[in-house]
């Protein structure tokens, strides 16, 4: 199991009562949490990269089988997961984000920033990109927009982090068939923002292999919650055409 599956894992064991997700009656396989009929767990791809992600995960967030951050740690080996803390910060983050080999990257939208923060907007500058420098460990605060905010705020640890905003008009190209409904129109999938990060690291393919990733996931896991009309019936076709091309 990855760290995502893992931290999912380890939440449950903490549970005193189910979690109630829609579709709860569903018989889920618990790896990639769509129903055992539509699981895409064959399918995964395999690639290599040199960019990292840590998702700082919301309490109920890492519970929901609709989480797409597990599509991150599914094709991105160098994946980390925590449940987000304010002040009870696990050791092990911390270690992460001091580590020499890693340049610590936060994606958030430009306007929430501070005056202080070093801020790029849809791109990043070489010596960021560059082999002989560190790697981009790009960190995704994950959970809804609300929580998100408030993990943005209230993480101490993240200040003087450079920060990478990803514009509306770089994600309008993106799928806009998605399994939660928005309730802002900058919020995206966790799984389509690493998507664009991962292209603006200089890792094109890897960022069109998470979104077809993505679009199977939301396929399989509408035909698993009863909509069988949702999502792109020809993205395994669209994944599979993109992996042989390699």
């Amino acid at each position: 199991m990855h760290a995502v599956q893992q931290l999912y894992q380890y939440r449950k064991s903490l549970s005193t009562k189910p979690f109630n997700a829609r579709g709860k009656g569903v018989n889920r396989c618990q790896l990639c949490q769509c129903a055992m009929e539509y699981c895409i767990c064959h399918l995964r791809p395999k690639t290599q990269s040199q960019v990292g992600f840590v998702l700082l995960m919301h309490d109920i967030e890492v519970l929901k089988p609709s989480n797409t951050g597990r599509l991150i740690a599914d094709i991105i080996t160098d994946t980390f997961a925590f449940l987000w803390q304010r002040t009870n910060v696990e050791k092990k983050l911390i270690e992460l984000l001091s580590d020499k080999k890693w340049q610590p990257i936060v994606i958030f939208p430009e306007h929430y920033v501070d005056d202080d923060t070093e801020v790029f907007v849809d791109n990043l500058p070489s010596n960021y990109l560059s082999q002989n420098v560190k790697r981009p460990l790009f960190i995704l605060l994950d959970g809804s927009w609300r929580e998100a905010k408030k993990m943005f705020r209230k993480s101490p640890y993240l200040k003087g982090l450079p920060v990478l905003s990803i514009s509306i008009n770089r994600m309008k190209n993106v799928s806009d068939s998605y399994i939660r409904q928005a309730s802002e129109k900058h919020q995206f999938a966790t799984a389509q923002v690493a998507a664009q990060a991962l292209q603006l690291a200089g890792e094109e393919y890897n960022g069109k292999l998470l979104n077809h990733w993505f679009d199977v996931f939301n396929f399989q896991y509408q035909r698993s919650v009863c909509q069988p009309n949702a999502g792109d019936e020809f993205a395994v076709q669209r994944l599979e055409t993109l992996v042989n091309s390699q």
